[in-house]
């Protein structure tokens, strides 16, 4: 106030900057000089950009090692060796759950992939034959399994190993599911379900993409099969022995709950009328197969088995065949041999209880990831895992992750369970995605090799063709690493899983979405085009194909080079806002969850939700949050001036 008890006006920038306020002008030059130190050091020390993918820097909140009396280090040595006996525990009880939900599906689904397989007449369809690996993956759990069933089927030559070969692509994209159901586990965290999901996302765009430029390379050249086929005739290779390595440990565990008998897929699939009424469970797991030749009476001399050994004796026609008897000698000794319930049954509850041990397990393994990984251990295994080798020899160290993903795959002998293992590591940090994605591509190339050794157990008279097929499966993931992974600008997949990984961290339930899609309605729409014909297929699938590479193409030109498109066409905006945005279905998402939101926590959820988009929306517009903090740091202290002179 001025001396007449007049209220003085307002000293702001813009009309301290107007200088006919005589008396406010001492004001304004006091609150200019104390800004000026404040505002340039807003402006010289902006924050920078926040980058999600960043690892996070996992601090140690605990006593440091050198403020430890002797006492106190060895208690926490004994704690930390105590933590990685846990540690190994859990990681032992996680793969032998795997291996038992691989059981459980089997049990649930396997008589009807069995079905699946058997229809030779959908098969000989490209497409068809690639949904049918995807879809029959899906229901077993294990791409070992469904491959055994397609090499069953080609050695007994139910299938030609030219139609076996868009199937096995289509197990290579199934099993790439089981690390993306792991990533859902972490959704409690947003930047933990960002990295998560995209370190097992990579997995799923790096298969896709391989077989949308494979397969059309496939049916025009037979590029697979040819490659393949020249490497069987050109080498003299001898059956052998398949290895057993993490199996022998597990087995102990998984074969005391559930013990399967896989001939019975493999008998439905390859037309045994015998198997369909047969149970999948093993009960007897000693067994003795005694041949003999006996005389048996056949419908007519047609059916001897040669001239020499046929007799007619009046109206019956006897001759000399083996006949194989077998004996039980001893019953399986896990848990439901004497259980007298359906399949179903069994693998219903078994898929009960191995989903909460596996997410159970899931969650401890990275609680205690995140309480031995901290401080100088924790710099010590992100440095080890990420850092790339010196210049020039920068590159060889994806060539080496990839060789180290191969390597343990082989070990583990499945390439779910390890996918899914470093899964939470990428979610809490300790790897990158950039290194992610190498490792899961030497997964890929892991369990073909152990596919390779197994198929050189096979018989001499089938060898050659098992091991064609195991072959092929090895050339597509060599092919699919040589288009997506040696040069950087064609690492497309990691890009695609982190654009996903941002629409998961902020729509949570879009995860559900995209792995309800791309697994299982795209496959079935594929399937159902590829029943209805050629024609259908072709028109039908033709103008939405194109479509979708048009909306790619604006998409890309949207951001690259605007004035190359039409005014109206450099945005979205003239569609309607559900049709270009996931904002309105969120909302519509929010509606019918706010009515099951009953307990303190989905509330919570909500409301982290809110605050996460209102962040993301001032963190679009940095100009408009760092002039209003001008602005209000300006009025703070200005009014902290007038208090003072009063």
């Amino acid at each position: 106030m001025d001396s007449l008890g007049q209220p003085q006006p307002m000293a702001t920038p813009n009309n301290c900057e107007e200088g006919d306020n005589k008396s406010n002008d001492n004001m304004c030059k006091e609150v200019k000089a104390s800004l000026a130190h404040s505002t340039v050091a807003l402006v010289e020390e902006e924050p920078e950009e926040i980058d999600p993918w960043d690892l996070p820097e996992l601090k140690d909140t605990g006593v440091p090692w050198s403020a430890l009396d002797t006492k106190g280090k060895v208690w926490r040595v004994l704690v930390s060796v105590g933590k990685f006996i846990l540690l190994l525990g859990f990681l032992y009880i996680f793969i032998c759950s795997l291996d038992v939900l691989s059981s459980a599906f089997q049990l649930v689904g396997g008589k009807v992939a069995g079905d699946i397989f058997q229809d030779n007449s959908v098969l000989s369809n490209p497409l068809a034959g690639l949904v049918i690996g995807v879809l029959v993956t899906l229901l077993v759990q294990s791409s070992s399994t469904s491959s055994s069933i397609v090499v069953s089927m080609v050695s007994s030559g139910l299938l030609s190993v030219r139609l076996a070969v868009p199937i096995i692509m289509g197990t290579n994209i199934g099993t790439s599911v089981t690390n993306t159901l792991v990533a859902m586990t972490q959704a409690g965290d947003r930047s933990t379900f960002r990295r998560a999901f995209a370190g097992a996302t990579v997995h799923d765009f790096f298969n896709w993409l391989s077989v949308l430029v494979l397969l059309p390379l496939e049916i025009a050249s037979g590029y697979l099969y040819e490659v393949s086929k020249l490497i069987i005739d050109s080498f003299k290779i001898e059956s052998g022995e398949a290895p057993e390595l993490l199996n022998v440990i597990t087995d102990i565990l998984t074969d005391s709950i559930i013990q399967l008998d896989q001939s019975v897929i493999n008998g439905i699939a390859t037309g045994d009328p015998a198997a369909r009424n047969k149970s999948l469970i093993k009960k007897w797991c000693h067994t003795f197969t005694n041949t003999s030749l006996v005389y048996v009476t056949v419908p007519g001399p047609d059916n001897c088995t040669s001239p020499s050994l046929c007799w007619v004796d009046g109206n019956y026609t006897i001759t000399l065949k083996n006949v194989s008897e077998t004996y039980n000698l001893q019953k399986c000794k896990h848990i439901f041999v004497n259980v007298n319930l359906p399949d179903l049954a069994v693998g219903l509850i078994l898929l009960a209880l191995s989903l909460l041990v596996l997410c159970s397990c899931l969650i401890l393994i990275v609680k205690l990831l995140n309480s031995m990984l901290k401080g100088q251990v924790a710099s010590v295994i992100k440095k080890i895992l990420n850092t790339d080798f010196p210049f020039p020899f920068g590159w060889v160290t994806g060539y080496i992750a990839i060789f180290v993903g191969a390597g343990m795959t082989f070990i583990v002998q499945s390439s779910s369970v390890f996918t899914s293992a470093i899964t939470p590591l990428v979610g809490i940090g300790v790897i990158s995605i950039e290194r992610a994605y190498p490792l899961s591509l030497g997964s890929n190339i892991g369990t073909t090799t152990t596919a390779i050794l197994a198929a050189m157990a096979s018989p001499g008279e089938t060898l050659a063709n098992s091991l064609q097929i195991a072959l092929v499966h090895f050339l597509f993931n060599i092919s699919g690493i040589l288009l997506w992974y040696p040069i950087p600008f064609t690492r497309i997949p990691i890009r695609l899983a982190k654009s996903l990984g941002n629409i998961t961290a902020t729509y949570r339930w879009f995860a559900a979405v995209y792995i309800i899609s791309f697994f299982f309605i795209l496959p079935l729409f594929i399937f159902s085009l590829s029943l209805a014909g050629w024609k259908v297929m072709v028109g039908v699938g033709v103008p939405l194909v194109a479509m979708l590479i048009l909306i790619v193409v604006i998409n890309a030109l949207q951001k690259m080079k605007p004035r190359c498109l039409p005014a109206a066409l450099r945005s979205w905006d003239f569609l309607p806002l559900w049709a270009h945005s996931l904002e309105p279905w969120d909302k519509l998402v929010g509606a019918c969850t706010a009515k099951c939101c009953c307990c303190s926590k989905c509330c919570q959820l909500a409301v982290e939700g809110e605050e996460h988009k209102s962040h993301i929306a001032v963190y679009d517009n940095p100009a408009m949050s760092a002039e209003k903090e001008v602005e209000n740091e300006f009025n703070l202290e200005l009014n902290i001036l007038k208090n003072t002179r009063l």
